[in-house]
């Protein structure tokens, strides 16, 4: 799969594309949110869960660029 064929999916599909196909790489907790990684093919996925409402909130592709500073043990 593509990074823009991943981005023509909706919101549903978009995770069971990444739950299904992804691998998990590392996450990155704060007191408000739990930020997951994963990586499709030639691209990576960050899905963000809000940790009071135990709920997602946000799904994120990207090639490169500065959200994966946060996994950085650096």
């Amino acid at each position: 799969m593509l990074l823009y064929e991943f981005n023509s999916l909706n919101f549903k599909e978009q995770l069971e594309s990444v739950y299904l196909i992804g691998s998990f790489l590392d996450n990155h907790i704060t007191t408000k949110e739990r930020c997951n990684l994963y990586a499709l093919d030639m691209f990576f996925v960050q899905i963000t869960y809000d940790t009071e409402t135990n709920s997602l909130t946000d799904i994120k592709s990207f090639k490169t660029g500065c959200l994966l500073d946060k996994y950085s043990n650096l």
